[in-house]
């Protein structure tokens, strides 16, 4: 299964663990969510003052954020705000943390690991490796990066994109008095780590520094509001794209038909060939996760409703 709904979480208000793995021993580690299948997860680490680990690599995609405190990579020094993507089998210089440090750990394919190594994994994506100060070398752009845009007062730093499955990851905030009053839902599953500030929302309440959400896809969430301005990291599984609506009480069932309906009214011809049974993989299961998707009462009636002069299916003579 994938990971389960986790909103709101508020990490300080619960302690460390000891980080006994190999390559983390030295440090303390929180589970913010976790895929129990993969074992893929988004963890807080404390790594203690005096840490060291020798060069190594993971077997998974891996991204870190840091929180607070300063972090030796090799020749690099990470501080506060510095952000990391670490593809698969790429091996990373030797880490050492001389005063302590705080971080936001993601793996994202499989649970953590460490294998002490100064060379890549031969089918190492090292070029999708990237490494930047969030807070200096990043400008802030408008809420219109992603599609529809959210109301003004909330501003994104594009820090990872993944051009196969379009994931994001990335910083936001919102500004004092920052107020949207629709409800949204989208395609992707998101999440967020409130850096500073509070939020609220209106199915979850208040989320304070150190709040967390892991939220499947869609899921409703809003209206919006944010009384004295936050920052947070978030990120996505793949496209952003916001469903608007104003009816709190729909169920994620009912907005994943509501999504196919907006495909099928933007791009009929896309949604026949993706509805189709088989389509160009003709011994693959279907592409959308309920197998029953096309005998949907609903979906039916939008197949067979016109759009644009045509319908979904051919017309009985």
């Amino acid at each position: 299964m994938a990971r389960p709904h986790i909103e709101p979480y508020v990490e300080l208000d619960h302690p460390f663990k000891k980080f006994d793995l190999t390559g983390f021993k030295g440090s303390h580690y929180k589970v913010l969510s976790l895929d129990n299948d993969t074992g893929a997860c988004t963890l807080k680490v404390r790594f203690d003052g005096g840490f060291r680990r020798k060069p190594g690599l993971s077997y998974s995609d891996a991204e870190i954020f840091v929180l607070n405190g300063q972090i030796k990579v090799g020749k690099q020094v990470w501080t506060e705000g510095h952000y990391a993507f670490i593809p698969a089998g790429m091996a990373v210089g030797a880490i050492e943390v001389p005063q302590g440090a705080e971080v936001l750990l993601m793996f994202n394919d499989s649970e953590p690991s460490f294998v002490e190594s100064d060379q890549h994994h031969r089918l190492a994506l090292t070029d999708a490796f990237s490494s930047v100060n969030s807070y200096e070398d990043r400008p802030w752009g408008p809420g219109n990066l992603v599609s529809p845009s959210v109301a003004s007062g909330c501003m994104i730093k594009v820090l990872h994109y993944d051009v196969i499955t379009e994931a994001l990851s990335f910083l936001y905030c919102m500004t004092p008095q920052f107020a949207q009053d629709n409800i949204s839902y989208h395609d992707s599953a998101e999440e967020s780590y409130h850096i500073w500030g509070t939020s609220w929302m209106m199915q979850f309440g208040e989320l304070p520094t150190g709040g967390y959400f892991w939220r499947p896809p869609y899921i409703n969430h809003g209206s919006f509001r944010c009384k004295y301005g936050t920052i947070a990291f978030g990120r996505t599984d793949s496209i952003l794209f916001n469903y608007f609506h104003f009816n709190p009480w729909t169920n994620p069932d009912e907005n994943k038909l509501r999504a196919a309906a907006n495909l099928y009214r933007k791009r009929p011809m896309l949604y026949n060939w993706v509805n189709s049974d088989g389509h160009n993989h003709p011994h693959g299961p279907p592409d959308f996760e309920n197998p029953d998707y096309h005998n949907d009462t609903q979906v039916r009636l939008l197949h067979d409703r016109p759009v644009g002069g045509h319908t979904g299916k051919k017309r009985r003579k």
